[in-house]
């Protein structure tokens, strides 16, 4: 747990899924995403509180009201030869950004990689979103323009999968 006067960051519990699935719609709506946010709270209930997980939760409570989240997973770089974590979301609500919570949820999940020893901690950030851009750059964070992103799903990924 980590607590910055009134903010106190903990692990999600199963009791949380409702509130997770609610803070992805915000999070699309914010990134013009909402057409793509399906996750269901049985999607976030099966994946992150099964038996096997392999993606976790953190939430961010101010004065014990939940008010933001950080959706990660455990990635491999080969060229390391070491684990790292992908933030696949961080939100906060913005009615509460500017109060430290966004990099305090940064903070706490670059102490879980040094702690382990991890080689990376990385995420996207959408190219239009100068504010997230600019906190992030505040943060240490590089962007990494010389990659491009590639992505296969619905018919495409069924024809790839049946492919051979």
């Amino acid at each position: 747990m980590s607590e910055t006067s009134s903010l106190t960051i903990r692990l999600a519990t199963p009791a949380d899924a409702g509130l997770i699935v609610d803070f992805i719609r915000e999070l699309a709506v914010y990134e013009k995403l909402e057409h793509e946010a399906k996750a269901t709270e049985a999607d976030i209930a099966r994946d992150l509180f099964g038996a096997d997980p392999k993606v976790f939760c953190e939430i961010a409570e101010w004065a014990g009201k939940p008010v933001g989240f950080a959706l990660w997973f455990y990635t491999y770089s080969t060229f390391q030869g070491r684990h790292g974590i992908w933030l696949e979301d961080l939100f906060v609500d913005p009615a509460l950004r500017g109060k430290g919570i966004g990099k305090a949820l940064l903070v706490h999940l670059a102490r879980r990689c040094v702690a382990g020893g991890l080689g990376r901690f990385e995420w996207w950030v959408l190219d239009w979103n100068e504010p997230s851009i600019a906190f992030y750059k505040s943060q240490g964070g590089v962007m990494q323009d010389e990659w491009t992103k590639v992505r296969v799903d619905g018919e495409a990924l069924l024809k790839l999968g049946e492919s051979g």
